[in-house]
């Protein structure tokens, strides 16, 4: 009976973590701002947090996945 809540919710953190990790590599691949331009986020550093967000968020996803 849990195991069908971990799964869903593993499968939705792993795929939204390697579409957020694509988008932010293909993005920085064409030199194109990550988020859009303002004062107090540096274009780096914006696409450095995306790119943790995203490999935080696949990790945990496969992490529910296989511990079913």
């Amino acid at each position: 009976m849990e195991s069908a809540p971990a799964a869903f919710v593993g499968l939705v953190c792993a795929l939204f973590g390697a579409a957020l990790l694509l988008w932010t590599v293909i993005r920085t691949g064409q030199r194109r701002p990550v988020v859009a331009p303002t004062e107090h986020v540096s274009p780096s550093g914006a696409a450095l947090i995306a790119a943790v967000a995203g490999l935080a968020l696949t990790v945990t996803g496969g992490w529910l996945l296989l511990g079913l």
